[in-house]
């Protein structure tokens, strides 16, 4: 009886190893599949992402590092630096013009924000010609710039993003699950 425990529980363990295994790779062909989204969105080679993505920064700011700098016309190289020393995303904004209104994303009236509520409610409540002054947190940044980023890459609305994306979740996830939503692969990497 003994050895048949031991053998069970040897066999749930490696088990257990190849399913973490396997979701290992799966997040990491979903994270360089996302990587391949933002380059193809900025017109970079893909190797230029994967460089951002060598800078410890979380995968979803790497296109608002790209995004910032593409508006500004400053280098990413200095917005990770300025990052990496601790400014948030509203400081870096300000820094260099890059107002609210350029991080907007046109959603329809009756589309429910989600993440974005607070973000859409202070837009809402001012002319176009004053949502340059809309405060922003470093979420809101982050989250419409990827909002932006997956609507056009995957051929979306940012509405459908939007549903896809409840708080606390990551837009890897996010590009990940709309991908198998639609029926495509996330294709294998190296």
């Amino acid at each position: 009886m003994g050895i048949v425990r031991s053998t069970a529980a040897a066999l749930v363990a490696s088990v257990m190893t190849s399913v973490a295994v396997a979701a290992q790779q799966t997040g990491k062909q979903a994270r360089d599949a996302y990587f391949s989204a933002v380059a193809d969105f900025f017109r970079l080679p893909a190797t230029e992402v994967s460089i951002l993505a060598q800078w410890q920064l979380p995968p979803d700011e790497i296109p608002v590092v790209l995004f910032i700098a593409d508006r500004a016309g400053v280098s990413a190289e200095a917005l990770v630096a300025l990052r990496s020393s601790g400014k948030s995303w509203s400081e870096l904004a300000r820094r260099y013009h890059v107002d609210a209104s350029h991080f907007y994303v046109p959603l329809p009236d009756d589309a429910d924000p989600g993440v974005l509520k607070r973000a859409y409610e202070r837009f809402r409540a001012l002319p176009v010609s004053r949502w340059g002054e809309v405060s922003l947190s470093d979420s809101d940044i982050v989250a419409l710039v990827n909002v932006r980023v997956l609507a056009r890459t995957l051929h979306l609305t940012p509405a459908e993003v939007l549903r896809a994306a409840p708080a606390g979740r990551s837009f890897v996830d996010v590009f990940a699950s709309l991908m198998r939503e639609d029926g495509r692969r996330i294709p294998p990497t190296g």
